[in-house]
């Protein structure tokens, strides 16, 4: 922005030394005029009217400097043709052509004189409008995003063409990850990274992109300006001079520059670079004030933009560290999962997947969503993942497992209600804890699904050779709502089917309906994919934007079944007699399975479970082994009471059973069934030997 107006109030362009030269001219011309008529005997004295005009006129057009020559020109020229050239002019009437013409000259001066000064004043006026227009549009325009760098290129695209020609911002790369800077004083070489860069048609030489890194040279007017935190401007001669990229610039390109270094908080977070080519006026101490106060606001801004981004790192990496780092192998199913995270404006929300192995070579599958954003929902959804775990580590069922998770959301709601002494401000703005749920078991030996959901979505599966379609599960209330029950549903799924679970943000993004979104989601799982990691790319390439509202969790499974190769089942009497059966079978099957090496272990375990079954059940009792990764031994009897671990005093005739199965198994449980219950024993296989040769 040019410090003197380029045009005059009325908005007509004016060419002084155009304007100067034609009224010298005149001059010239009205005196030649003279002399010609005077020559011819004509009357000359009408002329002076003329010949005081143009002063009046200089007065108008001119400056005072060319005004004050046009007029004396005029006077000299008056005094020469009238005083004595002429010679048949009175006395009187030589006198009063002088003294008018005089006159007008100190006239015009006076007008010249009170025109500029009227003409400085609107200039500053408008000048001063102009510069509280710019920083009233940084204010409006810098700042509109809690992006760091979209925020340094608002900076830059409001100061370029109306404030200075090329305009950079340089911040410390701690800022860009969220982080405060190394606090000053900044000595010696500084090393920042150009974040935004805008220029006009005229671009500097050597100039840096953003990403790149930049360097301040010691001594340099932006190192000694990041220093000293004081704005600084120069006037660009040699290439050496400043730092335009800020690695070098051209000389042609820049002649003036100023370096404003972007504080907050009493932080410096980097700099702003401004240049100003050799058609516009050098940056004047009135620029250097109103650079300060745009940097000010805008180093606000960024510094906003940077906490913001800080807190969302943290909710990203509390919640990726409270989502699972990879999927376990499962003899139940293959799976594949992807979370993507809202994006910047509208924060780090609670949605969670999770794949828990269950007894029996079994699976859990789960999707929830805590509804909110922020850091307190991924808090949140890690307890309800916690919950979930713990809960699927006593096999409950599906309806049961969510009814114990809605009063713990209960509880949470609770605690919120009742904070701390000190906390209740803090408290205070946490709101109410909502969640949705879809829990749903595997079983790879009898391909029945379970499943029960709380408020979540439907999942969706493929069956092979089918298209999508989702399971009919009731729809329960959302957890922490309390009082409905959950209802369970199952399904029988062929081998291969596809299951997808998936979170809200999936099927409702900004402008499309639930059902639209669920007809959306139907298609792209329909179409056939390679992998099912393709398929997750191709659902969220398909229906997710690149700015997405809401947080997305989607899980694929595809089911996998363990056939009579991998599960052996024998039903046992309620006699003692069949413990030693019950062994034998084991073993049998143990040596075709060529596992000898587990034998008398499997034996031992399989003798306690049968004996301890058939002893307090009184009923039939059913045996099964199952081998995939781990050998696992079930026992399951019509008896309801759960089993637990106890220490056997020296002369106890019993209760030694389970603590001898604790001891040689990996690991062990129980499961409550309808009919009664399962308890189950895992043990590891021997590794398998490498074949001779090999290593």
């Amino acid at each position: 922005m040019p410090s003197t107006p380029l045009y005059p109030p009325w908005g007509v362009t004016i060419r002084p030394s155009g304007s100067f030269a034609v009224l010298l001219l005149g001059v010239a011309l009205v005196s030649c005029v003279r002399l010609a008529l005077a020559a011819a005997g004509l009357q000359v004295m009408g002329l002076a009217e003329y010949s005081v005009l143009i002063p009046v006129v200089a007065s108008a057009l001119l400056p005072l400097r060319h005004t004050m020559i046009v007029g004396l020109f005029n006077l000299a020229a008056a005094i020469a043709v009238y005083g004595v050239l002429l010679q048949g002019i009175g006395h009187a009437s030589r006198i009063t052509v002088i003294t008018a013409l005089a006159a007008a000259l100190g006239i015009s001066l006076t007008v010249c004189h009170l025109r500029i000064a009227r003409e400085r004043r609107l200039g500053h006026l408008m000048i001063a409008r102009e510069r509280l227009t710019l920083l009233g549009e940084a204010s409006s325009r810098v700042g509109s995003t809690l992006n760091v760098a979209r925020t340094a290129e608002e900076l830059t695209e409001v100061a370029v063409h109306r404030f200075a020609d090329h305009a950079a911002v340089d911040l410390f790369a701690p800022v860009l990850q969220g982080e405060e800077p190394v606090p000053g004083p900044h000595t010696g070489p500084i090393t920042l990274h150009r974040t935004a860069w805008q220029s006009a048609p005229t671009p500097l030489a050597d100039r840096s992109w953003p990403g790149q890194a930049v360097t301040y040279r010691e001594g340099s007017v932006p190192a000694l300006s990041l220093m000293t935190g004081e704005a600084m401007t120069a006037s660009i001669t040699e290439a050496s001079d400043w730092p335009a990229g800020p690695d070098g610039a051209d000389p042609g390109a820049a002649h003036s520059a100023l370096a404003v270094p972007l504080r907050a908080r009493g932080v410096t977070l980097g700099a702003a670079l401004f240049t100003r080519s050799p058609g516009r006026e050098p940056f004047d101490a009135d620029d250097v004030l109103l650079a300060q106060e745009i940097g000010a606001r805008a180093a606000v801004c960024v510094d906003n933009a940077r906490c913001y981004t800080h807190e969302r790192n943290t909710s990203l990496a509390l919640q990726k560290s409270l989502l699972p780092r990879a999927t376990p192998k499962q003899p139940a199913v293959q799976a594949a999962t992807r979370y993507l995270p809202a994006d910047l404006q509208a924060g780090v929300g609670g949605d969670w997947y999770d794949v828990i192995p269950l007894s029996g070579a079994r699976v859990a599958l789960v999707v929830g969503d805590v509804v909110g954003h922020g850091i307190h929902a991924s808090a949140t959804m890690g307890r309800l993942r916690a919950a979930v775990r713990t809960l699927a580590d006593i096999d409950l069922p599906p309806d049961e497992l969510l009814t114990r998770l809605d009063d713990i959301v209960i509880r949470l709601q609770t605690e919120r209600d009742q904070p701390q002494q000190g906390a209740r401000d803090a408290a205070a703005d946490l709101g109410e804890v909502i969640a949705t749920c879809l829990y749903m078991t595997y079983d790879p030996v009898s391909r029945r699904c379970t499943a029960a959901r709380a408020g979540h979505p439907p999942p969706a599966v493929i069956r092979p050779g089918s298209d999508a379609d989702y399971l009919d599960i009731p729809t329960g209330p959302p957890l922490g709502v309390g009082g409905l029950p959950f209802e369970t549903a199952e399904v029988q799924l062929p081998e291969g089917s596809l299951l997808a679970l998936y979170t809200d943000g999936l099927i409702e993004p900004p402008g499309i309906g639930m059902d639209e979104g669920l007809e959306r989601l139907k298609k792209a799982l329909s179409e056939p994919m390679p992998s099912l990691e393709d398929m997750c790319e191709h659902v969220l390439t398909t229906l997710v934007d690149d700015r997405p509202r809401d947080d997305t969790a989607l899980l694929i499974a595809r089911t996998l079944e363990l056939d009579s190769r991998h599960t052996a089942a024998w039903d046992l009497s309620d006699g003692l007699a069949e413990v030693a059966r019950a062994r034998d079978l084991a073993s049998i099957k143990l040596a075709e399975w060529d596992l000898q090496e587990l034998t008398f272990t499997t034996e031992l375990i399989v003798s306690e479970l049968v004996t301890n079954a058939i002893r307090y059940s009184g009923g039939p009792v059913q045996l099964r082994l199952i081998r995939h990764d781990t050998l696992i031994c079930e026992v399951s009897d019509g008896h309801n009471t759960a089993p637990h671990l106890r220490q056997a005093r020296t002369f106890d005739e019993g209760g030694r059973g389970l603590f001898i199965v604790a001891q040689l198994a990996e690991h062990w449980g129980s499961q409550q069934r309808p009919d009664g219950k399962t308890i189950w024993a895992e043990l590891a296989l021997p590794p398998t030997p490498h074949p001779q040769g090999r290593v």
